[in-house]
């Protein structure tokens, strides 16, 4: 097949692909226009028959109804009307006798109708409650008649469009193959290494432009073998080179990759450090309270136990002498064995002895549970303190985990209320939250002079975990904010903060992928923010 064929087919195939598809794209939107037009048309004149009837029909008002109905059917094209009452009452009606005596169905697409009539309708509404309807008939033969009429002459001009692309596609192959044909002899030649080649230039058309591009083609061929001999030299002599540079920066990088290990593993064992010395001072702060907390339990114990003993050595007294009392026969004796006896139990009140042991005891037992309760909170504490693993945990149990310890640091100053909501177990590592709560709780029982509050909230919006520690301290003056999570900053007097903790904690809750909000009022207090995504997966890294 020649190219001037090929030509005259391809032209004439991808031009009548291109008139398929603007006639078949024209086509339909000129239905699809005209189609959403009627439905539109349709839908307003129903809504707004709908809206002028309404009155009459509330008030069965018949006579106005056929006067709107007789009104309604002089807008073109409508071939009927009807309203109906609530129970599918006809109260009015006009138009096409032959179509309203047909069951009434509703139309939703004018290219499904079938009868020539696109049927619509619009309800009679009041206060939510439908009281009727309204329905309509709308004639679209003449839409029709005008998209055939559209088709057809879109079909005739189409075909005279591809005969006169036939014909110039072929005066236009005629010409490109003759001129194509030197093209071809001269690219001919240079397949076969003749670089000498030159094409005559005749005229200024395209063609003569790509005959004198040929030309300059083969020029720039020539100079470029002649470069790429150069360039071949040059870049064997690079090959060798450049093997040695990569290898002398391979061992830079590996160099460089140690350094950058040993550099995170010391800024980790760091920040380790820094994160147990504030723990430590967190301690330090709760130990005072701690040791109050023990030792007041510890001192009526040793007391309840020294007047036990003084008891013991009583009914041990006591027991000496009956013994002694059994041991006698002689009855004067005995009697007066018997009288001395009495006398020692008078003396030394037995019957007050003799209840007092339980109350005594009662004391010890409680005192003694009371220390264990704060020798275990401490040693939980502690537990949760060693955990730095992810792993799902409820957030509630480390706040009151923390409230505990924090208790004995807080009560005898502080009224500390809770509002915990329900709350999802999200991956968290609880031992870093604890000493973040912590932190909290004792900067707000430091802020507070004198007597105060803290509030500590709870709750779950259904992507966060929000936890709020509010106390009525004396408030952070506006500029200190910006700087609280500072390293070693602190508005606190010296040695009574090391200006870490926010710092260590802003660092936790960000590795938790959350966030730390403070707001703030001198006089009134402050009140710290921690948002936490709610986590069903252990973060990465």
């Amino acid at each position: 097949m020649s190219l001037r064929l090929k030509t005259i087919l391809g032209v004439a195939f991808i031009e009548a692909i291109l008139l398929v598809l603007l006639v078949s794209m024209t086509l339909d939107y000129l239905r699809s226009t005209n189609y959403e037009g009627m439905v539109k048309r349709a839908s307003t004149t129903a809504t707004l028959f709908a809206t002028t009837t309404k009155d009459a029909v509330l008030s069965y008002d018949l006579a106005s109804l056929d006067a709107f109905v007789n009104e309604v059917m002089r807008n073109p094209d409508l071939v009927y009307a009807r309203v109906l009452g609530p129970d599918q009452d006809l109260f009015a009606e006009a138009g096409d006798e032959t179509l309203l005596s047909q069951p009434f169905a509703p139309d939703t697409d004018v290219s499904s109708v079938t009868d020539g009539i696109f049927d619509t309708f619009a309800l009679i509404v009041e206060g939510g409650e439908v009281y009727g309807q309204v329905q309509l008939g709308l004639d679209i033969s003449s839409l029709n008649a005008k998209i055939e009429e559209a088709q057809r002459w879109s079909a005739a001009l189409a075909a005279i469009e591809m005969g006169l692309v036939a014909l110039f596609s072929f005066l236009l192959g005629a010409y490109l193959t003759k001129q194509l044909g030197v093209l071809q002899g001269a690219a001919r030649d240079i397949s076969d290494g003749k670089l000498d080649v030159e094409i005559p230039v005749r005229g200024k058309d395209e063609i003569a432009e790509v005959a004198l591009a040929f030309n300059t083609m083969v020029q720039n061929l020539r100079e470029a073998g002649r470069r790429r001999d150069e360039y071949e030299d040059q870049l064997n002599q690079l090959n060798k080179s450049l093997e040695q540079r990569v290898e002398r920066r391979t061992q830079d990088l590996a160099r460089k990759n140690l350094d950058l290990e040993q550099a995170n593993r010391e800024i980790k064992e760091t920040q380790a450090k820094l994160m147990h010395s504030e723990k430590m001072a967190s301690v330090g702060v709760l130990a005072a309270g701690v040791a109050h907390e023990i030792n007041n339990p510890i001192g009526f114990v040793l007391s309840n136990v020294r007047t036990l003993d003084e008891y013991v050595k009583i009914y041990q007294a006591l027991l000496v002498m009956h013994e002694e009392l059994l041991d006698i026969q002689d009855p004067v004796s005995r009697e007066a064995k018997h009288a001395e006896l009495v006398r020692f139990a008078i003396e030394h009140d037995i019957d007050f002895v003799r209840e007092d042991i339980e109350d005594l005891l009662k004391d010890a037992i409680d005192g003694a549970q009371r220390v264990g309760d704060i020798v275990r909170n401490l040693k939980s504490f502690s537990h949760a303190e060693q955990e730095t693993e992810f792993k799902p945990h409820d957030l509630n149990e480390c706040i009151r985990t923390t409230l505990k310890m924090a208790d004995n640091q807080l009560k005898y100053h502080c009224k500390v209320v809770t509002d915990l909501g329900d709350l999802p177990e999200s991956y968290c590592s609880p031992g870093q939250i604890n000493q973040v709560l912590l932190n909290l709780l004792v900067n707000a029982g430091q802020a507070i002079e004198g007597s105060g509050a803290i509030k500590v909230t709870s709750r779950f919006d259904g992507e966060n975990i929000e936890i709020r520690v509010t106390d009525t301290g004396k408030g952070i003056e506006k500029d200190a904010i910006k700087k609280l999570f500072d390293p070693f900053y602190t508005t606190k007097p010296v040695g009574e903060g090391t200006g870490l903790g926010l710092s260590i904690s802003y660092g936790i809750i960000k590795e938790h992928q959350g966030e730390i909000l403070v707001q703030s009022k001198v006089g009134a207090g402050t009140s710290f923010t921690l948002v936490l995504p709610h986590l069903i997966h252990a973060p990465a890294g």
